[in-house]
């Protein structure tokens, strides 16, 4: 007797969960053999009441598939401070649409059908130029900065509601129409910031380049929370009627919302290196490197998420120290000046820099860097310059200007400065070890953003 062949399927979702196995097997002798499917282990109810069938049904509906596995481990708590703060948004929407259609003249019958229109055309038209200008303005910060812009956003539409509520009480005329415009221009740029960024905090969340369904299921739970919030709204608007009240009431939601709204962005632990991280992460490393040589401090994203500040001064180069411990209660922010990479060369030749020692200095580098008197840390890039090429060039005016102490402001010491710190990152591949160490802790040192505004690049 020969043992009959047996084949088993072992099946399972997009995360890798088992959900049943079947084994085929063969019976009978070996001119009639019949094939027969078996099928083990298929996920059984343990009861009719069962809540399991529910939630993975909404689990399917609501969030990408694949998750927890095929996003990053901040999604979560990001959409659920997200979804609480678009609950509080759409009670006060109500509110505010309320006021501006106070402000407009609903239910007086002095009012012309007409002037809201046009009213509406000027806001529409405000608004849509204020897009194009704050698009052309920041948007190249709009993904390196995508916290800040995230926050900002919200900032701007909760500006925009309070002035819709002071509108009514705006004498009509010109003073009103000039309300409700900022208040359309405010919108507008909320939708700009808050697009953009929450493009850039999507494409960061999808770990399987699922980012089209990320976002389709973001919509489906904004739709629910909306919904959700102008049922409740609609209570509270048809009880709330007192000026007292609803302004009580408005911005206890408002501060719920923007505190909802800075929850999240700081849920958020991104994992490209734009000037704040850099600053956090590199002089965490040069710190430690400086006193104890080979024993450095790494931090991961997660503990430079926690020390990073939302609303951060532009270009400003900081050291951070933390004294051997990666605990924000020992950190200690010393601000050294500012910085720029990408600058023009014009801008560069400003403050008459040694160009003869520079081209020296820089011979096999990829960028050119120099410190004027005000500590400014000007960075120009040659063309092709790489991601890795524009992080050295970071963390080496970070470096240099460290290391210049500022008592001479002669080009000799300055280029001391920057020659000694370039020849420090140097020794033996000391920066691309760096590299290597904060891409085996999560870091991606291929994402650009360093740059805020749109570069230039030279060649010699």
């Amino acid at each position: 007797m020969h043992s009959q062949p047996k084949v088993e399927f072992r099946e399972t979702d997009e995360a890798g969960n088992l959900t049943a196995t079947f084994v085929y097997s063969e019976q009978g002798p070996s001119l009639k053999r019949v094939g027969r499917v078996d099928s083990i282990g298929s996920p059984k109810q343990t009861s009719s009441w069962s809540t399991k069938p529910l939630i993975s049904s909404l689990n399917h509906v609501f969030l990408p598939s694949g998750y927890p596995h095929s996003v990053s481990e901040d999604y979560l708590p990001y959409q659920i401070y997200d979804s609480l703060q678009a609950f509080c948004s759409s009670i006060a929407g109500l509110l505010s649409s309320r006021a501006v259609l106070q402000g407009v003249g609903v239910g007086n019958p002095n009012a012309s059908p007409t002037s809201a229109l046009l009213l509406h055309i000027l806001q529409d038209t405000s608004g849509r130029i204020a897009t194009i200008l704050f698009a052309h303005r920041v948007g190249t910060a709009l993904e390196p900065e995508c916290k800040t812009y995230r926050l900002a956003a919200d900032v701007f539409n909760d500006i925009a509601m309070i002035l819709d509520c002071l509108s009514p009480g705006v004498p009509a005329g010109a003073m009103r129409v000039s309300v409700l415009s900022t208040a359309g221009v405010l919108r507008a740029l909320c939708g700009v910031a808050g697009g953009s960024s929450k493009a850039s905090l999507s494409a960061h969340f999808a770990k399987w380049g699922n980012l089209a369904e990320l976002n389709a299921k973001d919509s489906s739970q904004e739709t629910v929370i909306s919904l959700f919030g102008m049922l409740v709204g609609s209570v509270v608007v048809s009880q709330i009627t007192g000026f007292v009240t609803t302004w009580l009431v408005l911005l206890i939601l408002l501060g719920l919302h923007l505190s909802m709204n800075y929850a999240a962005v700081r849920a958020v632990q991104m994992t490209s290196l734009n000037r704040q991280r850099a600053n956090i992460a590199f002089s965490t490393l040069l710190a430690s490197d400086y006193e104890k040589p080979g024993q450095w401090t790494i931090l991961t994203p997660a503990q430079v998420a926690r020390q990073e500040r939302i609303f951060h001064r532009d270009g400003a180069l900081q050291w951070n120290s933390n004294s051997g411990s990666t605990s924000t209660s020992t950190s200690t922010v010393i601000n050294l000046g500012s910085a720029r990479v990408g600058v023009a060369m014009a801008e560069f030749l400003e403050d008459r820099p040694p160009l003869d020692r520079l081209m020296t200095i820089f011979e096999d580098e990829a960028y050119m860097l120099y410190i004027s008197k005000k500590r400014h840390v000007s960075i120009v890039l040659r063309k092709g310059c790489s991601v890795p090429d524009q992080l050295k060039a970071w963390t080496h005016g970070l470096l240099a200007v460290r290391l210049w102490d500022g008592s001479s402001d002669s080009d000799s010491d300055v280029s001391g400065a920057i020659e000694e710190s370039l020849a420090f990152l140097n020794t033996e591949d000391r920066f691309m070890r760096y590299l290597s160490e904060l891409r085996g802790v999560g870091w991606n040192v291929e994402i650009a953003a360093l740059e805020t505004r749109g570069g230039r690049r030279f060649e010699i």
